[in-house]
């Protein structure tokens, strides 16, 4: 089992998700986040005063798969968040080592 951490674009989330689905991958946990990384943050007038945003909106995907749909969902996953800029995001596989499922008591 392999366990899919990515950070993407928000706007990015329901292609993403159409490209998960095309390859038979439905579950999925997002969670909003805030984070720096190559993009360094953009410079806004409010009210007069210029402020400095350096932790940009980002979500977190999060997705178990077995071994053999690992790379297929890397590859979704990438195909769905690309746009072309700096920003579009990282993605990390690690290994997942036990799994249970609450409801019936198996081990995953």
């Amino acid at each position: 089992m392999k366990i899919i951490i990515a950070y993407i674009r928000p706007e990015r989330l329901s292609q993403v998700k159409k490209e998960l689905f095309a390859h038979e991958l439905y579950s999925l946990s997002v969670t909003n986040i805030l984070g720096a990384g190559r993009q360094k943050g953009y410079t806004e007038m409010y009210r007069g005063v210029i402020t400095e945003v350096t932790l940009l909106k980002k979500l977190r995907l999060e997705l178990c798969v077995d071994d053999d749909k690992a790379e297929n969902a890397m590859r979704a996953i990438a195909e769905g968040a690309r746009t072309g800029k700096e920003g579009d995001g990282v993605i990390y596989m690690v290994e997942g080592l036990k799994g249970f499922r609450v409801r019936t008591g198996e081990s995953l």
